[in-house]
């Protein structure tokens, strides 16, 4: 299954990847502030001596799943990804399908943002609208040239959690909605597990 690039640099950028970050925005809301302290989360592991040891390799990434496991809800991002076809599985169909979503994206974020470092990661709006948000950020590289990113989230009691990212108005999730749709319509369903399993088992 090809898995377009983008996939991969959106989720290199949730990580933050600079030391340092510039808020722009005067008075940040609840949103931005919950995604800006995932982000510090894991600046603090990557940015830790002790943890780029390569013996220290596991528990590193043990340490950065943790982390963004608490801001994303795969879950939500498998079912918009898997669109339509989200209630034609069964309830232990859709847990396994979950689950390899969700280690696809880790292991990309992670292999990601261990390769990347001190390009500038600034946040420069928020909309909020009842218990749905977009934070708008944008990376800065050494050049300065910059790069758009835009996180959706959705309120859950007292938390915020990224259900889809969008890098220069090309989401995530529409991004892999596409792939798997067609995947399913030239082959099927199954097809597309045991694609991912592939991808994941890599």
């Amino acid at each position: 299954m090809k898995i377009n690039t983008l996939s991969l640099v959106v989720v290199i950028l949730m990580a933050g990847i600079s030391l340092v970050c510039y808020p722009l925005l005067a008075a940040a809301g609840e949103p931005t502030d919950q995604v800006r302290e995932t982000v510090d989360a894991v600046v603090k592991i990557l940015s830790d001596k002790e943890l780029k040891n390569p013996e220290k390799e596991k528990e590193r990434r043990a340490r950065i799943r943790q982390t963004i496991v608490k801001r994303f809800d795969f879950e939500e991002m498998a079912k918009r990804s898997l669109a339509a076809h989200w209630k034609d599985q069964t309830p232990a169909e859709k847990k396994e399908f979950v689950a390899l979503y969700t280690d696809l994206l880790e292991n990309r974020y992670i292999r990601g943002i261990e390769r990347y470092e001190n390009e500038k990661f600034v946040y420069y709006d928020e909309r909020v609208d009842g218990d749905y948000a977009m934070v708008k950020t944008k990376i800065v590289d050494k050049k300065g040239l910059s790069t758009p990113v835009e996180y959706r989230i959705q309120k859950k009691k007292d938390k915020w959690e990224v259900y889809d990212i969008v890098i220069e108005g090309v989401s995530l999730v529409n991004n892999y909605r596409t792939q798997f749709a067609q995947i399913i319509r030239s082959s099927s369903y199954n097809d597309l597990v045991k694609r991912l399993r592939e991808k994941v088992n890599k």
